[in-house]
């Protein structure tokens, strides 16, 4: 199936073999579940004229490659700023949570600019980001990559195009934000500062704020990670569209050797 998700009624879905990170078959990489609950997002209460501005994923605990519901809802009506929320559950357990604000659109562009400077080499330049054989499936494979520099087995800061091959969910054309989110959780493993196979970092959260809306199919991180002493980590990135920065992440991290 070529899909993350194939929906079985409302609000439940079956998780497909191209949601598995690379670690383990049995769970998920956060870029699909991320994707699913931004789905529901747009679908709550949606006003023509708006934009979400910030999402931020709150990671529960691991989100297992099985069957799932989603639930979301308008916590914070507004005439022009709303919050809103959703959850990933899986046998009742909540795995994932989203909160995000939206915000109606207006006319800024005599005064835009990005202040995150110019745009990416273009994909089509790039090479495909090597990714060692025994680690081409799941996500991995179920999304396309190109390296402008470094990525996830080069260790330091790295800038990485990528696009999924296949929807969100099956049947259904994914907008152009669910296709950015199934990207934006990636910045902490193409930039990764460690080895690997000898240590942990896996993110508690994710934070994504965006001053424009992305368009297209390839979007790209230009990440960064910084290890503290004691065991926590913070990556970072700005991400692109083909035209350009349209926002940033923020990923905390929990840092351990193996």
């Amino acid at each position: 199936m070529a899909a993350f998700y194939e929906r079985l009624d409302e609000g439940r879905f079956a998780s497909t073999e191209h949601t598995a990170g690379p670690w383990t078959s049995e769970h998920q990489h956060l870029g699909p579940p991320s994707a699913l609950l931004v789905r529901a997002l747009e679908l709550t209460s949606p006003r023509p004229g708006t934009v979400l501005s910030r999402v931020t994923f709150e990671v529960l605990g691991p989100v297992p490659v099985a069957e799932l519901t989603v639930s979301a809802a308008l916590d914070r009506p507004g005439r022009s700023v709303e919050l809103l929320s959703a959850e990933l559950c899986h046998d009742g357990r909540a795995v994932l949570r989203a909160r995000a604000w939206r915000i109606v659109g207006g006319d800024t562009s005599a005064v835009a600019s990005s202040g995150e400077g110019e745009p990416l080499v273009p994909p089509q330049v790039c090479a495909p980001m090597a990714i060692p054989e025994d680690w081409q499936c799941g996500y991995l494979a179920a999304m396309e990559w190109r390296s402008v520099s470094g990525g996830v087995f080069t260790p330091g800061d790295a800038a990485v195009w990528v696009r999924p091959r296949v929807q969100v969910v099956d049947g259904e054309e994914a907008t152009v934000l669910q296709r950015l989110f199934t990207v934006a959780d990636s910045a902490s493993g193409v930039s990764s500062r460690l080895d690997i196979s000898k240590w942990y970092a896996i993110n508690t959260d994710l934070s994504v704020h965006l001053h424009r809306e992305p368009v297209g199919e390839w979007f790209a991180l230009d990440a960064g990670t910084v290890i503290g002493p004691a065991g926590v980590g913070v990556a970072g990135s700005v991400l692109h569209d083909e035209h350009g920065p349209v926002g940033r992440t923020a990923q905390s991290l929990f840092v351990r050797e193996r």
